[in-house]
């Protein structure tokens, strides 16, 4: 397990527990050995920190696909690096060699999670946005069970691109695991036209999950930051104007 997820059990978890309720349901989807991906949507800086719980409490120790920016803290890089985790320069030629480890690692048996949609979503009320490649390309290119995960909650403990966080009351963290995609009729076939039908599978398990967390219907079409005129990386909402996240 190493010291770094050592240190973050002693001090991470007790502060999720200390701050929020959990309703976590189908857990035990997750895929308890051999190489996996799990593929969640992403609503707040913190969720990644609360679906590495999850994963942790059903028995497996999280990889992540991380924004290379993370890791030029000296201290959080080294601390990022020795939990496993892989940086990824998005948007670049150099994102190739995350993709390489990101495979070698499903390949050595590893739980490798991943945000599809590349970013936190730009979605004006927080659905889950157009997919990137990355996750699709790594089922087909191993064959591994990509497993979905809709998660709601996390973002009334820390809003996008927020400051502060708010850490009391309590906040309510729902997650549900789904059955892995179906992608058998795909696996292997790394042409565009299937990593972009296995994107849209999994960006449709995804919000599926939402929906059901949510208790709510997402929209029939996806975000599309770049259609929408958005920045697809960093704070949107930089150049002062309010976002409607909630």
């Amino acid at each position: 397990m190493g010291w770094a997820w050592t240190l973050g059990l002693v001090v991470i978890k007790p502060l999720l527990l200390l701050t929020t309720k959990r309703r976590w349901i189908d857990g035990e989807k997750i895929p308890a050995t051999g190489g996996a991906l799990v593929v969640a949507n992403h609503i707040s800086e913190v969720d990644p920190l609360i679906v590495a719980h999850i994963v942790w409490d059903h028995g497996r120790i999280p990889r992540y696909l991380a924004k290379a920016g993370l890791f030029k803290n000296k201290f959080l890089g080294f601390f990022l690096r020795s939990a496993g985790q892989i940086p990824v320069e998005r948007a670049t030629k150099n994102a190739a060699g995350a993709f390489d480890a990101a495979v070698a690692g499903v390949r050595a048996g590893k739980c490798l999670v991943v945000y599809p949609e590349g970013t936190l979503t730009r979605d004006p009320d927080l659905w889950p946005m157009v997919g990137k490649s990355g996750a699709a390309r790594i089922a087909l290119e191993t064959g591994a069970p990509v497993v979905p995960l809709g998660q709601w909650g996390a973002q009334a403990l820390l809003a996008p691109y927020a400051k502060k966080p708010s850490l009391f009351p309590r906040k309510l963290i729902t997650m549900k695991v789904g059955d892995p995609v179906d992608l058998a009729d795909l696996t292997g076939d790394t042409s565009p036209a299937a990593v972009t039908e296995a994107t849209a599978r999994i960006m449709a398990a995804v919000t599926s999950l939402v929906e059901e967390v949510r208790g709510e219907t997402a929209p029939p079409e996806r975000f599309n930051p770049r259609t929408a005129g958005v920045k697809e990386f960093g704070n949107p909402h930089k150049d002062g104007r309010k976002g409607r996240h909630q």
